[in-house]
């Protein structure tokens, strides 16, 4: 079927799930040692902080204890970023995915650190998370920032801001939610402005590219990108009212 004909049917949840199993990954899982402090965090913490990966939708408040916004952030890498918005906002839930068990180590070990409530992980592919874990129009925002862009043109199909993924993820959003896309590959922030442009029930923010929101914090992939010159683009989308 060609996702770009209008009046295409729309697959059941159950259909878009077996659809997620069997796409071609988003991800290359890394081969990296973890260091002696991410190996003792992940042993002592992931049972404590790491949600399961289950083929079930969850309670996102009986998961967090709470009824606050929940925001995902869509593979967090070594989780700099993210552990220093959970802790500027106390009183969001953050749930990150990630595959890369040493990033997920070093942002357990912050957890602990800095005696974050609010932030919980899922160590999985974060498709099938979206579309077997949770609930439709119960997240507040997707944070996706600096994902591996997949230079190579017959690798596109592997980006995550494309359709039907972004479809997806709107489909998680509640009205008024955001997806927050930031690359400093030029070529994928105009391929993914035009995805996004096309994606339904979202809007842009802005006319273009957003505006550098001042709340989000640089990440270990953004420093090395601003190393060798290359432009930060920052891309905000709304789901419609």
């Amino acid at each position: 079927m060609n996702e770009n004909q209008e009046n295409e049917t729309v697959p059941s949840a159950e259909s878009k799930a077996d659809v997620i199993r069997r796409e071609i990954k988003t991800y290359v899982l890394r081969i990296g040692r973890m260091t002696a402090a991410q190996e003792k965090a992940y042993e002592e913490l992931a049972p404590r902080y790491c949600i399961p990966y289950e083929n079930h939708i969850i309670n996102l408040m009986d998961i967090f204890g709470n009824s606050n916004p929940v925001i995902i952030e869509i593979g967090f890498g070594m989780g700099d970023a993210t552990w220093q918005i959970a802790k500027a906002n106390p009183d969001v839930n953050y749930l990150g995915i990630e595959v890369h068990r040493p990033g997920v180590g070093k942002l357990l070990h912050e957890i602990k650190k800095n005696d974050l409530k609010n932030l919980l992980i899922v160590e999985h592919d974060a498709l099938e998370v979206l579309a077997n874990m949770i609930p439709n129009n119960s997240i507040n925002g997707f944070h996706i920032f600096f994902p591996d862009p997949w230079h190579k043109k017959r690798h596109h199909k592997r980006r995550i801001i494309q359709r039907p993924r972004t479809d997806l993820m709107a489909q998680k959003l509640c009205a008024g939610g955001y997806l927050y896309f930031v690359t400093d590959i030029e070529e994928y922030a105009e391929f993914g402005l035009e995805e996004l442009r096309l994606t339904k029930h979202l809007k842009n923010k802005y006319e273009g590219y957003a505006e550098p929101q001042p709340w989000r914090m640089q990440t270990k992939f953004e420093r090395k990108g601003l190393e060798a010159d290359r432009k930060i683009t920052e891309i905000f989308f709304e789901k419609e009212e």
